[in-house]
């Protein structure tokens, strides 16, 4: 109760935009596979695939559970440690689905071979991408930008929508679909271990602050019992571990399915063609170290 007046952080509200925009990428995703792809990929090839149908779905929901009720309300009012998960969500978890979603054919067609294309490959560089990237996180947490943000409503989806855009630029040399914009598997690695260690800075900074770092949480409720030291260490310590976990797991597989099982097949298939060839001096050895049989005695 704030000024005789009943606060319920879990009250209902009802986020009209937030659906009306999950309408419209859903429904322009249907139009892409079921009118457009039809019309642009030829006769007995594959529009869109099961996985980057699946990818789109787990996207579309993970960007709807970030962004509606409760966590967007509890987020923007109450607990940044929340806000803080609602932005790994939109900008670590969500847009790698989201790029594996595109079907290669539609990226093309919509961008072509001329201006578009070089400006995309241009920002695709993954210096470039990756600097966007890191420049989005660092300043989506300065204290001004934060407090700005979360009693501003265009503003804060404005921060959303360019943390999105930029991390979705930052997943395209490693997994978009033009295949000619990937660096190497090894580069893939380091890029993303890079990625992972600059957000670091403001996490590191945020979990050892002393005092209040953003005013906006700085309020009576506090839900969960959650104090304002506390919200903000939880947010520093996400931050720090969550992000790094999740690129570094990535690489893990990425080390495994491209070096490990690579070797381990190479080299069972090298065994196997070593058993396989057999030489002229292999079989006359063979023979000479065998006994010769006696011969048969007919009388």
């Amino acid at each position: 109760m704030i000024g005789g007046i009943v606060v319920d952080p879990w009250r209902f509200q009802l986020h009209l935009e937030i659906w009306l925009l999950i309408v419209a990428l859903v429904t322009s995703y249907i139009y892409v596979v079921r009118v457009l792809g039809p019309r642009a990929v030829p006769v007995g090839q594959v529009v869109v695939s099961r996985r980057q149908l699946t990818c789109f779905i787990a996207g579309i929901a993970m960007m709807w559970f970030a962004s509606d009720w409760p966590m967007h309300d509890i987020a923007e009012e109450y607990l940044y440690s929340v806000h803080m998960f609602q932005h790994m969500t939109l900008t670590y978890f969500m847009p790698p689905l989201l790029v594996l979603a595109i079907p290669e054919w539609f990226i093309r067609t919509l961008i072509g071979e001329g201006r578009a294309y070089r400006a995309l490959r241009f920002m695709c560089h993954p210096v470039r991408a990756a600097l966007l990237f890191n420049v989005g996180v660092m300043v989506s947490h300065i204290p001004g930008v934060v407090n700005a943000s979360v009693s501003n409503g265009p503003l804060h989806y404005t921060v959303h929508i360019l943390l999105v855009l930029s991390s979705m630029l930052m997943w395209m040399p490693v997994c978009g679909p033009i295949k000619e914009f990937h660096i190497t598997p090894m580069s893939k690695m380091i890029y993303l271990f890079l990625n992972s260690v600059v957000a670091t800075v403001p996490a590191g900074w945020l979990t050892f602050a002393e005092g209040v770092v953003y005013k906006h949480y700085n309020i009576p409720v506090r839900v969960w019992g959650i104090s304002i030291g506390d919200d903000q260490q939880i947010a520093g310590a996400m931050m720090k571990l969550g992000g790094s976990a999740f690129l570094w797991t990535i690489i893990g597989v990425m080390f495994i399915k491209n070096f490990v099982l690579t070797f381990r097949s190479e080299n069972d298939s090298a065994y196997v063609r070593k058993e396989e060839e057999l030489t002229t001096a292999d079989v006359e050895r063979a023979f000479s170290a065998s006994p010769p049989h006696p011969e048969p005695n007919n009388r």
